[in-house]
């Protein structure tokens, strides 16, 4: 109960942040209901982690931390068809993922501690 009230607090804030940034007429119509996006958020976590950082399966990559942008071209690519995976192309379709969904999602996970690190040398 606690994770899913979490999330829905989360996915609200995020959606304030959208609004926020957004022209507002623009951000009314385009900015995830909360309620949704956190639907969204555990159809993720299924298979990333609620957190994104504990991958169901070794070969799914680890979102937390990861730049924001960066999940976001990913996400908008799976979307177009630019970017290929079964798995991905099908999830991001099933959930029809719109532009502010995909800022929200990406937001939240590059927010969250990774368990990825760089090697300095």
């Amino acid at each position: 109960m606690f994770k899913s009230v979490s999330i829905l607090l989360f996915a609200a804030c995020l959606t304030g942040q959208v609004m926020a940034n957004e022209n507002s007429e623009t951000a009314k119509a385009a900015a995830p209901d909360p309620a949704a996006l956190a639907q969204k958020l555990q159809a993720c976590g299924a298979c990333h982690g609620e957190k994104g950082d504990k991958p169901l399966l070794p070969e799914y990559p680890i979102l937390a931390g990861q730049h924001a942008d960066y999940l976001a071209a990913a996400l908008r690519h799976y979307r177009d068809g630019r970017r290929n995976n079964v798995i991905m192309a099908a999830q991001v379709q099933a959930l029809a993922l719109t532009d502010s969904d995909i800022k929200a999602l990406a937001e939240y996970f590059s927010k969250q501690p990774s368990p990825l690190a760089t090697l300095h040398r």
